[in-house]
């Protein structure tokens, strides 16, 4: 009979294994406009940590403001609504969304958000996000 592994009975030789912790301040990291007029803060990526499998970053889209359509072949992704009010669109099927909220956009997805009023929201890819991988209309 195989033994049941607890959480401190692996938790252990996890921490172990990290050679040093990284903690990153939303507020330090710089932000971008993209072209359809959103704002983007990478919180935890490839380009500001040891990240190899997974990315997160806040998105703001001004009142009115949409996402531009678009798909990833291969990053599923999670959206987690902190402020605001909208609507997603996800391969055709719409549904609001407000604070709590969160979307899973499986790989190959054409999705859009839309914001009623101006919308916060985290978004985490894995794999980490990247414009290889990005599809726009």
């Amino acid at each position: 009979m195989v033994a049941k592994e607890t959480w401190a009975s692996v938790a252990h030789p996890i921490a172990a294994s990290l050679e040093t912790m990284t903690v990153q301040n939303l507020s330090a990291q710089p932000s971008f406009i993209t072209k359809d007029g959103s704002t983007i803060r990478s919180i935890l990526d490839r380009t500001n940590a040891p990240v190899e499998n997974q990315s997160l970053a806040e998105a703001r889209v001004p009142a009115d403001g949409r996402t531009e359509r678009h798909y990833h072949k291969i990053a599923e992704e999670l959206y987690f609504i902190l402020e605001g009010a909208g609507e997603i669109e996800l391969d055709g099927e719409h549904r609001a969304v407000r604070p709590g909220d969160a979307i899973l956009i499986p790989a190959g997805a054409w999705h859009t958000i839309v914001a009623a009023e101006p919308l916060r929201f985290l978004c985490c890819c894995a794999p980490p996000y990247s414009h290889e991988d990005t599809y726009f209309e």
